[in-house]
């Protein structure tokens, strides 16, 4: 069967890697000429997702890069430590760059699949034979199967799906980050200001000391901008924060120079029904939560399960769809769950709720139920072992 996904980032690469280990023809298309570099930390948490990760044989590699976790310290406009969270909080059992995760989950399945840069779909046609494709290139195919793995502003789900407006809502913040120049001499923790409503942090690249990246976040409703358009982007943000001491007028300076720059809201991804006869979502396409959902493993787990329902469902693509939603629907509402108070954690709208967090996690029982939830959220799945039929494909 040709498959085509949607999508280089993380969700892309993975289910490209099981698919052309079960003898899938897979090619993967991605708008952008080339890997995405730059971007957060992220992290996998527990014995299913590092199961999934040693199952595709890419622990080891992600080990040699993890970041060893990102300690964060809260400080007031003069530096004094008014929190700090240590790096396990968002570090989990494993944290490495999504950069380098995506370069990983690439370099394993490029031997197994076909990559298109610099391409994305303008059109599709499902008929009784297969999907019909035309891309923004002009160049036409038909395909057995679509997967939409790209992200939460999902090309295929709009195509296949409808509107992103159905599908998408907004959850009151914005999120920046880009990398500069470490002229601060930031080492060690991550530094995080707040005021209400509002939090702008600096802290040091885990590989190169000369570096630093920031993460800006802001309390907004929902703006109208081009999402293909960085120098509006960058004013949106410097307009945000203009008026911040600390170190904002530095980490300003060097955002006009900023080559990768992240900027989205925080927003949740719920679709009905993650499929719609031969096209599929996949990870924050259709269940994304932008931060603090878990989406990244969930998206690598989601990636296996799914890739294991099509091998083993006899060619029947409706069975399979069903069986990988059925497993994951109950799962993944629980960790989109915490992108819903990602937003209100990091940068709380009054000093009272900033002054009320500070307290609470200064308290080691409430960091430590906290870091238990998070571990426990994750293992919610129970991973089914494909590895039979795996080979008696190869055999064939």
């Amino acid at each position: 069967m040709k498959v085509l996904v949607s999508g280089a980032s993380v969700a892309g690469p993975a289910v490209a890697y099981w698919l052309g280990r079960y003898g899938y023809d897979v090619t993967v298309v991605e708008l952008a000429p080339a890997l995405r570099e730059g971007g957060y930390a992220v992290d996998f948490r527990g014995p299913v997702n590092l199961g999934v990760l040693s199952r595709m044989g890419v622990l080891d590699d992600l080990r040699a890069r993890q970041t060893g976790g990102s300690p964060m310290r809260f400080v007031d406009e003069a530096g004094r430590q008014l929190m700090r969270l240590p790096g396990e909080f968002a570090g989990g059992d494993l944290e490495v760059l999504r950069s380098d995760l995506s370069r990983i989950l690439y370099q394993h399945s490029c031997e197994r699949a076909s990559y298109r840069f610099g391409d994305s779909i303008a059109w599709l046609n499902e008929h009784a034979g297969g999907v019909d494709v035309r891309f923004e290139s002009g160049i036409e195919e038909t395909y057995d199967l679509v997967i939409g793995a790209d992200g939460l502003h999902s090309i295929v789900r709009r195509l296949a799906f409808g509107p992103e407006r159905e599908y998408v809502r907004h959850l009151g913040y914005y999120i920046a980050g880009w990398e500069l120049p470490n002229t601060l001499g930031i080492s060690g923790d991550a530094l995080m200001y707040n005021v209400p409503g509002r939090l702008a942090s600096v802290g040091p690249d885990r590989r190169d000391p000369a570096k630093a990246g920031t993460m800006f976040l802001f309390k907004s409703p929902e703006l109208t901008y081009d999402r293909r358009d960085r120098s509006q982007q960058k004013a949106i943000i410097a307009h945000a924060f203009d008026d911040l001491g600390w170190h904002v007028p530095q980490l300003l300076e060097g955002l006009p120079a900023a080559t990768e720059l992240y900027f989205d809201s925080i927003s949740r991804v719920d679709v009905d029904h993650w499929s719609t006869g031969r096209v599929v979502l996949l990870g924050d396409a259709g269940y994304g939560a932008t931060v603090g959902g878990m989406g990244t493993s969930t998206a690598v787990v989601a990636s296996y399960i799914l890739a294991g329902e099509l091998a083993t469902s006899g060619g029947d693509y409706r069975a399979a769809f069903k069986r990988y939603e059925a497993q994951l629907r109950k799962p993944v509402s629980k960790t989109q769950n915490g992108g819903n108070r990602t937003g209100k954690f990091l940068a709380p709208g009054t000093r009272f709720g900033i002054a009320a967090r500070n307290r609470l996690l200064s308290t080691p029982f409430f960091l430590d139920q906290m870091l238990k939830a998070g571990a426990k959220i994750s293992g919610l799945v129970e991973l089914r072992d494909y590895s039979g039929e795996q080979r008696q494909l190869v055999q064939e």
